[in-house]
């Protein structure tokens, strides 16, 4: 493992390194930081979470000098989230050096992206259709660019942005250092790669594993109708720092998230009908701590990368197995360990065994918490709390009522008060959740490989799997993005049934285009603000 120190970068970039507090670099980025500094074009293969956006983002700001005014940088990524994320992550690495950088994406106004651009970012990130737009308007400019990465690249290929972006990348000069970050090698990546770049090295970090050995994986057998009360169990049993509570449909999320909320936890729902602002509101709650639940659809959560998350929770089991996967990695990240528990019905035990399959993972099956086992897990956390703030000291101003209350009664008794008053009193209200159907295994799959003797072959690529660490994937099977009111979907790749648009849409609220048959992006005859919005 190499140091940071030890890789020739400035000054001022090392120092942003330190103080985020990172001395040795991960696999990527100690395999792709040389490349990248010496210029050589590079294939990257990894996953989200091993630490590839500074294994591009340190060697870019590294060359790039704080004094030139045009944009000499473009960073490509599928989703806005991701967007969002890359350009905090610049942000926080650019800090000494003085370095603009700006994200670009569909769901926010153009003109406030239009006025950001005249401060003259060095680093544009940005997702392919909002791109284009401000390309047409010229509010960019991409003659100086001297860096391209395509950040997640099968990602934005899956959601058809081939066509938009070989249109960007034939308008940036040819002299130019060309990196592409991807979990899977596709052939329309490889075809990618031959028409853009020139003759690029390959990194690959790729784990061995389809399911992450840091992350403890558990089910639950429990009757549809008794979820709830077993979540808020396992919640008080565990306690967790954060945790990512997955439904399988919007309005699943939206009474999960209201009952959790009725019964007095701190949680919020994120799923594809809400507004960029109140996504953004949302995580930003959940990133500072102050909400520890988060309840999202599986498209809701594509791209999402909080650090800390210490439980995922699948109230509804996944469509499929690479959703599964995809899931359970937003825990156990950067080396840390994490807990996933799945929730199954009985007439889900099939579905759950081919999960077991597909990832070559078995899952330990542990019984339902008992009433006696949550209110015993809050009352553990309470008193370690309690300990904390005694060893902190500072409790002068307190001690004299202490004393006072202490020749009343007796401590076992006060003690005892005092930690029922800070478990909070448990809110008994009636939670009515609408039931949803149980997951049948498909019978496209055999012995845990798609069924291709009808001649359709499912969308996915159960052959590569994008788990591991990351979780990172999740890329189509069927219905995967079953988003939506209700109903149950047949194996399309965005069922909208039961009202609603899908919330496949959101993944990049805006920038995502039809499809056509060939599967590539088709873009509409009109560009305008609507379409991006």
């Amino acid at each position: 493992m190499k140091n940071f120190a030890d890789l020739g970068l400035e000054p001022k970039v090392l120092q942003a390194i330190t103080e985020l507090g990172f001395e040795e670099a991960t696999p990527i980025q100690a395999q792709s930081i040389p490349i990248a500094m010496s210029g050589r074009d590079m294939i990257g293969q990894a996953q989200t979470g091993t630490g590839k956006t500074a294994a591009f983002g340190i060697p870019l700001i590294n060359k790039i000098s704080k004094d030139t005014d045009k944009i000499v940088a473009l960073v490509m990524t599928p989703t806005r989230e991701l967007a969002i994320q890359v350009a905090e992550e610049i942000g926080k690495l650019t800090r000494f050096k003085g370095i603009g950088s700006l994200p670009i994406y569909g769901g926010q106004d153009i003109g406030r992206q239009i006025r950001a651009l005249k401060k003259k970012p060095q680093i544009i990130i940005g997702t392919p259709g909002r791109l284009l737009d401000h390309i047409n308007r010229k509010t960019i400019r991409l003659d100086d660019v001297e860096t391209v990465i395509l950040d997640e690249a099968d990602e934005m290929l899956d959601m058809g942005f081939m066509e938009d972006i070989q249109s960007i990348l034939k308008l940036v000069p040819d002299e130019r250092q060309t990196m592409l970050f991807s979990a899977t090698m596709p052939p329309n990546i490889q075809k990618l790669a031959q028409q853009f770049l020139k003759n690029p090295e390959h990194v690959s970090v790729v784990p061995k594993q389809v399911s992450a050995p840091l992350i403890d994986q558990a089910y639950i057998e429990v009757p549809e109708r008794q979820k709830f009360e077993a979540l808020c169990r396992l919640i008080d049993m565990e306690s967790p720092e954060l945790a990512i509570v997955f439904g399988r449909t919007k309005r699943r999320v939206d009474e999960l998230s209201e009952a959790l909320q009725k019964r007095g936890y701190s949680a919020d729902g994120l799923h594809g009908d809400l507004s960029q602002n109140q996504r953004d509101t949302v995580m930003r709650k959940f990133r500072d701590g102050s909400i520890d639940v988060l309840v999202a659809t599986d498209v809701a959560a594509r791209g999402l990368d909080v650090s800390g998350v210490t439980h995922v929770v699948n109230f509804d089991l996944p469509q499929d197995p690479e959703s599964y996967v995809h899931r359970i990695g937003r825990t156990g990240r950067a080396g840390k360990e994490g807990t996933a528990w799945s929730f199954v019905t009985p007439r889900e035990i099939d579905h759950l065994h081919l999960i077991e399959r597909v990832t070559r993972h078995r899952i330990t099956r542990k019984p339902l918490p008992t009433l006696a086992e949550a209110i015993e897990g809050k009352q553990r956390i309470i008193a370690e709390r309690l300990l904390e703030t005694i060893e902190s000291g500072e409790l002068n101003e307190y001690k004299g009522l202490a004393i006072q209350l202490l020749e009343q009664y007796d401590s076992v008794q006060l003690l005892s008060g005092a930690m029922k008053m800070l478990t909070g009193e448990k809110r008994d209200s009636e939670i009515q959740l609408t039931p949803e159907d149980p997951i049948r295994v498909k019978r496209r799959y055999n012995n845990g490989k798609p069924d291709l003797r009808n001649g359709r072959k499912p969308s996915g690529n159960y052959g590569g799997f994008r788990g591991g660490n990351s979780g990172g994937g999740g890329r189509g099977g069927y219905n995967r993005d079953r988003d939506n009111n209700g109903g149950r979907g047949g194996y399309n790749r965005s069922n909208s049934s039961g009202g609603g648009r899908s919330d496949s849409s959101y993944r990049d609220s805006g920038d995502r285009k039809p499809r056509t048959n060939s599967g590539e992006g088709r873009r509409p005859s009109k560009r305008d603000d609507s379409y991006n919005s």
